[in-house]
């Protein structure tokens, strides 16, 4: 089964996550750079801090605390010893570009919580088989919002339908380290269909995803009894499917992984054109 992450620094909400099954409460204390690469994106751009962190975690029954730092700087080991102090079980560097920078933040983690890194600039790829020699780290986590930026292409399940994901995928196996990419929205829901999405986590052998925001929205004058309702519908609606998808042979697999393709290239071809659009509008302004 995929371990869940959510993100959120509202407790309860994170109380709502955690009943229902997720398996890691997600605070984001990411934000140097991150506007000005997805500017105009509509990714998740988290105010979070780490004072959330023991908010949140007393109220934890199930899940697990898992952190996204910054890219590594001249404040990341203060703010790694920070964030450990404030008791997290996981901790996430962003926007690695080298080898350098892992092993300083393997350094300042010191064995103190599980390492993960995300794998998600075509530095990063590049330099793959020499990161998975490094002692200490312990998850790799593939984000496809920077990574497709990173490649210049037009849409984030791109790298996932062209291969890319999927050597990447293949050489973090062979190292014996866990691994998971991107997020997933809820059934029926998403630019590409979750259901594809979940396909590709099994064919790629992924074992932990992110569930979008799409798991809560809430509306005006909604109930936390009703909002704690719906959350868990949907998780449980995602789960069920997971189970048939895990009785399905390769054949299947690779049935919907055609699928998933030409639906991602609709939508790369679909976003392409309105950039062309949008630039040539501002070439007659």
């Amino acid at each position: 089964m995929l371990e869940l992450m959510y993100i959120t620094n509202n407790p309860q909400i994170a109380q709502v996550a955690d009943k229902a099954g997720v398996d890691r409460i997600w605070i984001d204390l990411e934000t140097k750079d991150k506007e000005k690469r997805q500017n105009g994106l509509d990714t998740v751009k988290s105010h979070h801090d780490i004072s959330d962190i023991s908010k949140i975690r007393p109220l934890l029954k199930h899940a697990q605390m898992q952190v996204r730092i910054n890219h590594i700087n001249v404040d990341s080991k203060a703010e790694i010893d920070a964030v450990l102090a404030a008791g997290v079980d996981y901790i996430m560097l962003p926007y690695y570009k080298t080898n350098e920078e892992v092993k300083t933040f393997i350094k300042y983690v010191n064995g103190r919580a599980i390492t993960i890194l995300l794998l998600e600039t075509k530095e990063a790829v590049e330099i793959l088989d020499e990161t998975l020699l490094i002692e200490g780290v312990d998850e790799i986590h593939i984000g496809l919002n920077d990574l497709h930026l990173s490649l210049n292409q037009n849409f984030m399940f791109e790298p996932v339908a062209d291969g890319m994901v999927e050597n990447i995928c293949r050489k973090i196996q062979l190292a014996g380290k866990p691994y998971g990419f991107g997020g997933i929205a809820r059934l029926g829901e998403g630019m590409v269909s979750a259901e594809m999405v979940m396909a590709e986590h099994y064919r790629l052998r992924s074992t932990r995803v992110i569930l979008s925001r799409s798991f809560c929205k809430p509306t005006p004058g909604q109930s936390l009894t009703e909002i704690s309702r719906q959350f868990n519908q949907d998780l449980q609606a995602l789960k069920r499917y997971e189970d048939t998808v895990t009785g399905k042979d390769m054949k299947f697999l690779d049935q919907e992984h055609l699928k998933f393709q030409q639906s991602v290239a609709t939508v790369a071809n679909m976003m392409r054109n309105k950039k062309q659009q949008k630039l040539l509008q501002k070439m007659k302004e």
